[in-house]
């Protein structure tokens, strides 16, 4: 079994350990002395020791960090220079990459006896004490191993912690008399207020403090969907909209999405590592020569490494509101993209076009969710993730779908043709492939429009989060 482990580089660096040989070369840096050193100053002084460290000191930490990663045997991913990999061994002898990713003063190792490669690389640079295991928490995330009901133990991300200490901060921010005549709702099944039109609220412009503790309150909600509270995405990238002037009205909205997050704070989101059931005969395969040439396939990186290890299937689920936003008519895109059965990608976001038509508003949110995806598969590719063909596109508007299948379809808008042929074009090299869902089956609708508290809430957030009830 593949293991994750967690390590924190500690601040100060060891010299007391054996240095590699990408080490044992050395630079005098020299500077010239400020007025603080009174008679001294004006004078060129050799740098033995900085507490504060130099303007350049980051590049420099970077690259003796990358030369000692590359002394242990790993490469730098081309699409992300922070993850590094290399090539190792099951115990059968088949291969695999091994991966350790740092951010800043983290990294986390995966891959066979990981723990192990995390000791390696304290042999250089020095781990706080008791800091190499398995993950517990990361950047707010609470991360455990869950058994699913088909028995796969995936990794689950669980930001409850995180959000209960934001509601008690909230709460004691109105206890304490900063938000007169506030308060946060109880019993709250849905994160918005019923009937609620932010576009259209004309009630008090906030005052300058508490229209920067408004925007306090969306940055933590911000951070609480990165985390994975994905079901409430579209209310708060609706609230974000209202960052540079909000009103009162906006801030009883967010207090409501508190509420809400105080009833159900409780969910994790599972990366589930099961291959999903596809319905492959949904999935239209036509001769698209005629229209786009017969040389026309997926572009592949030159320079990726040899994949390894089982293949992935990447799903996409987009959907788009039309006309959503009262006071400009724009439209909004939403979808989410999973690997396998793990949810990794989610977006809510108002286009920047006004579309006239539902048609041409859903064809732009699959062109951009079709975008988002494609930089996915450059990732995985090099990363040395073996892909396993297409990615499966599900779109609920069915004339969208017959348009993005049938090479014989003609497109009679001219507004809506470059998203119709960057679709089109991308199901033609067998990048992508498109089927119908049903709406009442897409997640995407969470990420597009208010989704009421209801059977049918609760249905699609359990399609994307576990774990998620009332407490109250």
């Amino acid at each position: 079994m593949v293991q994750v482990v967690l390590g924190s580089s500690s601040s100060r660096f060891t010299t007391s350990r054996k240095k590699s040989t990408s080490q044992s070369q050395s630079r005098t840096v020299k500077t010239v002395l400020g007025p603080e050193f009174g008679p001294d100053a004006g004078k060129k002084a050799i740098i033995v020791r900085a507490l504060y460290g130099l303007g350049s000191a980051g590049k420099s930490f970077t690259q003796h960090l990358a030369s000692c990663m590359r002394h242990l045997g790993y490469q730098p991913c081309r699409a992300d220079p922070d993850l590094w990999f290399k090539e190792d061994k099951y115990p059968d002898g088949e291969l695999y990459y091994r991966y350790i990713l740092l951010y800043c003063d983290d990294c986390i190792s995966v891959g066979l006896d990981a723990a192990n490669e995390l000791v390696k690389l304290d042999y250089y640079f020095k781990m706080k004490p008791g800091s190499i295991g398995d993950p517990d928490i990361y950047l707010g995330s609470k991360i455990k191993p869950t058994v699913l009901p088909n028995g796969v133990v995936a990794w689950g991300m669980s930001s409850s912690k995180y959000v209960q200490e934001a509601v008690a901060n909230l709460e004691r921010y109105i206890e304490a008399g900063e938000l007169p005549g506030k308060k946060l709702k109880t019993k709250v099944k849905s994160p918005w207020p019923s009937g609620y039109a932010p576009e259209l609220d004309e009630s008090e412009e906030l005052n300058a403090k508490d229209a920067n503790f408004y925007q306090h309150l969306i940055g933590v909600l911000h951070w609480t969907v990165e985390l994975g509270r994905v079901d409430m995405i579209t209310e708060v990238s609706t609230l974000a909209s209202y960052l540079a002037s909000p009103r009162d009205g906006h801030l009883d909205a967010a207090l409501h999405v508190y509420g809400y997050l105080k009833a159900h704070h409780n969910a994790r989101l599972v990366l589930d590592p099961s291959y999903p059931e596809i319905d492959h005969d949904s999935f239209l395969k036509r001769n698209w020569d005629y229209f786009y040439g017969e040389d026309l396939k997926e572009e592949l990186p030159q320079d990726m490494p040899t994949p390894l290890g089982k293949e992935v299937d990447l799903r996409l689920y987009v959907d788009s509101s039309h006309a959503d936003d009262k006071s400009n008519r724009r439209s909004r895109t939403g979808f989410f993209i999973f690997l396998n059965s793990a949810l990794i990608g989610w977006c809510s976001k108002k286009q920047a076009t006004i579309e006239t038509s539902v048609f041409g508003a859903e064809f732009v949110a699959m062109k951009i969710g079709i975008e988002t995806v494609r930089g996915i598969r450059y990732k995985l590719r090099m990363m040395g993730v073996k892909l396993s063909g297409p990615t499966f596109v599900y779109g609920d508007n069915m004339s969208v779908i017959h348009n993005t299948q049938k090479p014989e379809s003609t497109l009679k808008k001219k507004s809506n043709s470059i998203c119709y042929h960057a679709i089109r074009e991308s199901v033609a090299m067998g990048e992508s492939l498109t089927a119908h869902v049903a709406s009442k089956e897409n997640p995407a609708d969470l990420a597009t429009k208010v989704v009421p508290g209801g059977q049918l809430r609760e249905h699609l957030v359990r399609k994307l989060l576990h774990d998620i009830h009332d407490e109250h």
